[in-house]
């Protein structure tokens, strides 16, 4: 080699290796505080995670064991198990693996596993969302930035956090699931499974806070993508047992293709880590490409000249208010209208269908038990878009724009009695809304006087009314005097009534559980005939409750909360 050649070597290798420490050193510097960050997080969710991780392990311990004390012989079991075995069932809870010769660890795994997935879901695309788009709307992520803290360091830390609270939580659930004597690969499955559904719609909340520049946007679109998941593995696995090709498209459906305790495969988790891999680094990537704060999807420009209705209180709320109830208000119809279609096929199979079927579906026909049971179901989501419209006006607070609009010459009580007034007209859009989609659709599908239960099942939605109206009321309460704690009451309640109202008659729970759901008071109507006695408690609740929140929120300061 001659002597220029080897210069030439020389500075070739110099320059490579300079590329190579430039680029393992910028990583290294977009990571700086990740560590002391994590720690800051994990004191700062000490209790908000634990109660989601308890919660989640107390749910599989629970059920684990409640099922073997609830049936005393296999023959009992095999009639229960026909409950999961029937499309109705598998539109609730899975594609129905192994029920033709069902097991305590099959009917836990096929009946219940579900809802753990979608607990574990939940919980990692809020704390993702909380502690990225979230911090960065209030500012707080520009302060900490502004000092020794590396870009990458806040989305690596929220993710690690994530990861930690869905190993925990699996941890618990396979040790509710062992505590209940099943087997230990497909409990190893259930907990994994869980984990890696949870992985998914963390890396999904990642991204999504990528592309949107506040928080509700980004929690508003990976939860549409958790109902969108939910609505394709109703629709495939309800049409067959064990799941259709549609059931492949959702990664709630590749979870429970893993078929614990029956097939025990793990290879249908590897298109949900694929992706959620996939989703990080692509979060990862878009970060570098927006400003701090800004998202990469454009917002969308406003009229160049303010509606008049905007210079009301009425229509500052109507248009603050207006995206979200519209969103809760087109889902909860859409499946109003789902469920109506369902109609016939529950008179066709309503002989062959089990006793404890025939008795979760009270009344004497088949038929009208599952109508009032469908409107107390699609009544819980309406309650869930009353509990979020409260939300929205923490939100407003925080952010500032409360302040800013009472510094006109506008009362408290006009304010908060526009946007509470904006809400209860929506719940209220909403529940005529389902019933009329959801006569409809079971007028259309009905071969026998199908005109005779139109009527039935509007009222059956509007009778769901007043206990929409104590959940408000019960939310709007806590907003009043507690605005930081509105939130965690509204979906408590609503989270119990619903584990309650799914759940506890197959259960066999104490009668207080019972009567603690606010759902489980009013009358069966159509089985049942309309009482009025829940109706004026249930609506005091509410009024009462409405009236508390309108007294603290005219005590306490607006930016303080």
């Amino acid at each position: 080699m001659t002597t220029a050649q080897a210069r030439s070597s020389s500075r070739s290798g110099n320059r490579s290796g300079n590329r190579s420490g430039s680029t393992s050193g910028q990583t290294q510097a977009s990571l700086v505080g990740t560590g002391v960050l994590l720690r800051f997080l994990l004191r700062q969710d000490r209790v908000r995670l634990s109660l989601w991780v308890v919660g989640i392990g107390l749910m599989s311990f629970y059920v684990a064991n409640a099922v073997q004390a609830l049936v005393t012989d296999e023959a009992e079991l095999a009639q229960m198990a026909g409950l999961f075995a029937e499309p109705v069932g598998r539109l609730m809870t899975g594609p129905a693996y192994g029920m033709e010769s069902p097991t305590f660890e099959r009917f836990y795994a096929a009946g219940y596993v579900l809802f753990i997935y979608i607990l574990t879901a939940l919980m990692s695309m809020f704390t993702v969302v909380r502690h990225t788009r979230a911090e960065e709307a209030s500012g707080r992520a520009e302060l900490l930035r502004a000092d020794v803290l590396g870009r990458h360091a806040t989305l690596t830390a929220a993710l690690i956090l994530v990861l930690l609270a869905n190993a925990a939580a699996a941890a618990l659930v396979l040790l509710g699931a062992l505590s209940g004597g099943f087997a230990l690969t497909g409990s190893l499955l259930v907990a994994g499974s869980g984990a890696s559904v949870g992985l998914f719609f963390a890396a999904a909340a990642a991204l999504a806070a990528q592309l949107t520049e506040t928080s509700r946007s980004a929690s508003a679109l990976t939860g549409a993508l958790l109902g969108l998941a939910y609505l394709i593995r109703m629709l495939g696995d309800m049409a067959a047992v064990e799941g259709t090709t549609l059931s492949w498209f959702s990664p709630l459906g590749w979870s429970q293709q893993t078929a614990p305790y029956v097939e025990d495969r793990w290879w249908p988790l590897l298109p949900c880590l694929a992706l959620a891999a996939a989703a990080v680094l692509g979060a990862y990537e878009l970060s570098t490409r927006r400003d701090l704060g800004a998202g990469l999807l454009p917002s969308r420009l406003g009229r160049s000249r303010a509606r008049p209705r905007l210079a009301t209180p009425l229509g500052v709320a109507t248009h603050t208010l207006r995206g979200g109830l519209r969103g809760w208000g087109i889902a909860v119809v859409l499946c109003g209208a789902l469920f109506g279609s369902y109609a016939q096929s529950m008179v066709d199979t309503a002989a062959d269908l089990p006793e404890e079927f025939r008795s979760f579906f009270s009344g004497e026909t088949v038929l009208l038990g599952y109508l009032a049971y469908m409107a107390m179901f699609l009544a819980l989501f309406v309650a869930a878009a009353g509990v979020g419209g409260v939300q929205q006006l923490r939100g407003e607070e925080k952010h500032g724009r409360a302040e800013w609009i009472l510094s006109a010459p506008l009362s408290r009580t006009r304010w908060i009695g526009a946007h509470l007034a904006v809400i209860l007209g929506g719940l209220s859009i909403m529940l005529v809304l389902t019933g009329l989609a959801t006569g409809a659709a079971a007028v259309a599908v009905l071969a026998d006087e199908p005109g005779d239960h139109f009527t039935d099942i509007l009222l059956a939605s509007l009778h769901q009314g007043p206990a929409v109206l104590a959940v408000l009321g019960l939310t709007f309460a806590a907003y009043g005097w507690a605005p930081r704690f509105a939130g965690v009451l509204g979906w408590t309640v609503l989270g119990y009534a619903a584990v309650i109202t799914n759940f506890g008659p197959l259960l066999d729970l104490p009668e207080i559980f019972f009567e603690l759901n606010v759902f489980g008071h009013l009358a069966q109507y159509p089985v049942e005939a309309f009482e009025w006695g829940p109706v004026i408690w249930l609506s005091a609740i509410g009024v009462g409750g409405i009236l508390l929140g309108f007294t603290g929120w005219h005590r306490r300061e607006i930016p303080s909360g």
